[in-house]
């Protein structure tokens, strides 16, 4: 059967929900996920949209999604688009959906200017670091990602 892909809406809302929460079981990360259906719906489809979600499907049904938003990059002067998450469903697996995502957010992204399709990937998670090599994608082993969050955050903010 074909896969297709498009745009989520405010009614992939409950779907995108479902789909974050399973990806943060797949990665033992469960414990971790504070966002809410409203966060979502403010910060997804609300008055300022701070990133974008692709649906994957197969015969009307969702299977998959990723969710995206630019970065800029100040060496090539021009946008990126950072993959946050890309998760398709155990029963989807091998079935080409996570391809079809990848193969829109790479025409998103030369039609938008962009200068890269950047993601990250948890060092443990084989299955999708074969995947991303058999796209051609490289690692970045000179980088390392740093995160400030929390009471760190909110420290150095002085709030």
């Amino acid at each position: 059967m074909t896969i297709s892909i498009r745009a989520a809406g405010p009614g992939d809302l409950d779907t995108v929900h479902r789909f974050i929460l399973e990806l943060a079981d797949y990665e033992h990360l469960r414990h971790e996920v504070r966002a809410t259906r409203a966060d979502l719906e403010r910060h997804l489809f609300g008055p300022q949209p701070r990133a974008e979600v692709l649906i994957a499907e197969q015969a009307g049904g969702p299977i998959g999604f990723a969710l995206f938003f630019h970065n800029f990059s100040t060496f090539e002067g021009r946008p990126g688009i950072y993959l946050e998450d890309l998760y398709v469903t155990p029963e989807a697996r091998g079935l080409g959906a996570g391809k079809a995502l990848f193969r829109r957010l790479a025409q998103l992204a030369v039609e938008r200017d962009c200068a890269r399709l950047e993601w990250a990937v948890l060092n443990w998670n084989e299955p999708a670091i074969a995947f991303y090599r058999s796209l051609g994608a490289r690692a970045m082993t000179d980088w390392r990602v740093k995160r400030l969050d929390g009471d760190a955050l909110r420290a150095l903010a002085g709030a």
